[in-house]
């Protein structure tokens, strides 16, 4: 392919990309204008167009974000306030107008890090292997992207979202893709995003399927819960109450260093919280996505959702306080729930007996953390969803012979690799003790899902592969990818008697 046939016509203006021969890359390219100055807390704008070819080889700015002690994360870009940025892979020889499925890929990071270019999400290997159009993008993170702040615009996060979106809608036909077979998919914080985009009016027409990795559903407040956020970030910044206007002057230092304080502090006073999430602010936002969902109002789209096995692990490896583990971190979660919402059926000591079996101290609390974090949420929002459209529910349960040895099994985010073809990536240590060949199997069986999700909505396998039914409430189907695919009734019959029906929101 030469060099002209690269150039590929944007709305705003013409963009440059690479061929390797393999995949097709542009990277970097603008779909908003900079939110800086007068454009920090406020919804994303249009870009200034341009005539001449940008040069789109290399990846554009990330949002900053604190570090993470003792887990340095490889952004794949420098961070930089103007980082509303996006790339797109496509298989070599792909031509405008091809029609290729689109998959949208939305990171995770807790709301406050992680980028679009990771190495984890390099979509060379998914595009060319799956023949489809894959897309990664950059959205406000942490204090930048989901303080609610008066007199500014609210969820502006989830606001990039929608305007990446809307970029892909209006371009990703120029790329070889088909606006009309979107799928957007997460992990994460990002396939919270992706659950709470099924309820976000806006988003209706923007997407046609969704897969939703680990999300944490029910993490979504009301605008007093962001009110108490907005509070502690103004204090540390000595910004008093009617001043907020002055946070669109701060320095961006400050503002990272204030995410990072508050974002530490929330989880250690309210175990199960984080700090920066979506927020119910009666625009972007109505209602609980998993409330709306069980009253048949997201939207009716396909859906695959699920969890790894042993999801709170992570947060253990890496002594993190994000989630509830230990026993009084456990009691004091089911205090405040219970306090704020005393309606609710909380499990009982008995119910939790039956759930967990014997497992006591951290041991249990790995398992209560894990399911209302991440397994519960997710099983809720699809009893929900089921009315309006099919939807697939997974547990990922395979864990290479390293992630045995730090026992941590399939936990938080260790299906990412899997997904995206990438094992063995630089940080990635999912290969260290070997099992290659096994790790590598698994990955081509689920990324033979995810793609034939994308192409045709419904998650086919390898020949001789298990035939994924969608979830009823007759069956309960659930895909169980480990060694080997198996389908499984009702593998969570025992948590849900625990928890019962009624979604335990951590708001």
């Amino acid at each position: 392919m030469t060099t002209d046939e690269l150039v590929v016509e944007t709305t705003y203006g013409p963009v440059r990309g690479v061929d390797d021969g393999v995949a097709m890359a542009w990277k970097g390219i603008r779909y908003a204008a900079p939110p800086v100055g007068g454009l920090r807390f406020r919804a994303p704008q249009p870009p200034q167009p341009w005539t001449e070819p940008v040069d789109a080889s290399a990846f554009g700015s990330v949002c900053p974000q604190p570090p993470v002690p003792n887990f340095p994360m490889n952004l794949g870009a420098r961070p930089d306030e103007d980082c509303l940025m996006l790339n797109v892979w496509a298989p070599s020889g792909t031509a405008p107008g091809d029609g290729k499925p689109v998959m949208v890929w939305v990171h995770g990071g807790a709301y406050v890090l992680g980028s679009g270019s990771q190495p984890y999400y390099n979509g060379r290997r998914l595009a060319y292997g799956g023949d489809v159009v894959v897309v990664t993008l950059n959205y406000r993170l942490g204090a930048f992207g989901f303080l609610d702040v008066p007199g500014f615009d609210s969820n502006v996060g989830l606001r990039d979202v929608l305007a990446a979106l809307g970029w892909v809608r209006d371009n990703i036909a120029a790329f070889g893709g088909d606006p009309d077979r979107v799928t957007l998919f997460g992990e994460s914080a990002g396939a919270g995003i992706v659950t709470t985009m099924l309820a976000v009016p806006a988003a209706a027409g923007l997407f046609a399927g969704a897969i939703a990795q680990s999300s944490p559903a029910t993490s979504v407040y009301d605008r007093s819960r962001a009110e108490l956020v907005t509070a502690q970030v103004l204090e540390f910044l000595e910004i008093s109450a009617g001043d907020e206007h002055r946070l669109a002057e701060v320095p961006v230092p400050a503002l990272i260093a204030a995410t990072k304080k508050v974002f530490d502090e929330v989880p250690v006073r309210n175990p199960g919280r984080l700090a920066f999430v979506p927020i119910v602010d009666g625009e972007v936002l109505l209602d609980y996505p998993v409330t709306m969902a069980r009253n048949g109002r997201t939207h009716p789209v396909p859906l695959i959702i699920g969890t790894n096995k042993d999801e709170a692990a992570l947060f253990r490896l890496m002594r993190s306080p994000l989630m509830p583990i230990t026993p009084r971190a456990i009691t004091s979660m089911f205090d405040q729930i219970a306090g704020e919402q005393p309606d609710l059926q909380l499990p009982t000591e008995e119910q939790l007996g039956s759930a967990y079996g014997e497992k006591k101290g951290t041991t249990r609390g790995l398992g209560i953390a894990s399911d209302v974090g991440f397994r519960m949420p997710s099983v809720w929002l699809a009893e929900g969803h089921n009315a309006v459209a099919p939807v697939y529910l997974y547990r990922f349960d395979y864990a290479s012979p390293v992630m045995k040895l730090l026992l941590v099994g399939a936990a938080h985010a260790t299906e990412l690799p899997y997904v995206w073809g990438t094992l063995g990536v630089p940080q990635d240590m999912t290969l260290k003790l070997g099992g290659a060949k096994t790790a590598k199997a698994v990955s081509k069986r689920i990324r033979t899902r995810w793609v034939n999700f994308a192409a045709a909505a419904k998650p086919i396998g390898l020949p001789g592969e298990p035939e994924w039914m969608p979830y009823q409430d007759s069956d309960r189907a659930c895909l169980i990818i480990d060694n080997r695919d198996r389908i499984v009734h009702d593998v969570d019959a025992e948590i849900r008697t625990a928890w019962g029906s009624a979604p335990v929101h951590l708001r």
